[in-house]
């Protein structure tokens, strides 16, 4: 099993401290585009994710974050998680969170891959369908039918991410060591 995510939080202290202007879904999102686009996965990658070349080096917390989110990535048993608030969040927090993760995934994931990333037909429409999840807005109220299409949701990105990764960060990884 790959290594646990830092705690929401925590991510969102670090961020604080950092004087970033982004919250600790969003970046997560970022993170996890800039890493499904092939995007180098090394020290250097705070400022490549937040195109800030001004930033320094990310702190332990973040690191460990870069490190968390690699590692799940590359999981062979689909290990992957979405950094967003936990249960307990009121569900507007929690959807809202998740469109924010979608908007980073896409800048972080259009700065790695460029204009045009070797997506199969489904890793396309994956993209698209992260796309409009960016776009949307969070309901203000909810109810148990809502918290389940939340989940459902989360699910769709999670394997979407995977899938989007296999196409333009395995996939041509593997090809490489093939010639």
């Amino acid at each position: 099993m790959p290594a646990d995510l830092p705690a929401i939080d925590d991510v969102q202290d670090s961020i604080r401290s950092l004087g970033l202007g982004t919250g600790a879904a969003e970046l997560h999102g970022g993170l996890s585009g800039w890493l499904a686009g092939g995007g180098a996965n090394g020290p250097g990658w705070l400022a490549e994710v937040l195109a800030e070349p001004a930033l320094g080096a990310a702190d332990g917390t973040l690191e460990t974050l870069r490190k968390a989110t690699s590692a799940q990535m590359e999981d062979p048993s689909f290990g992957f998680q979405l950094l967003l608030p936990g249960q307990g969040a009121p569900l507007y927090e929690r959807t809202g969170a998740l469109f924010d993760w979608c908007r980073g995934f896409l800048g972080g994931f259009g700065l790695a891959a460029g204009a045009e990333p070797p997506l199969s037909d489904e890793g396309k429409e994956a993209l698209a369908d992260i796309a409009k999840l960016a776009a949307a807005n969070p309901q203000e109220d909810g109810d148990e039918e809502d918290e389940r299409a939340l989940a459902e949701i989360q699910e769709f990105v999670r394997v979407a991410v995977l899938l989007i990764h296999g196409d333009c960060a395995l996939g041509p990884r593997h090809r490489q060591s093939f010639n």
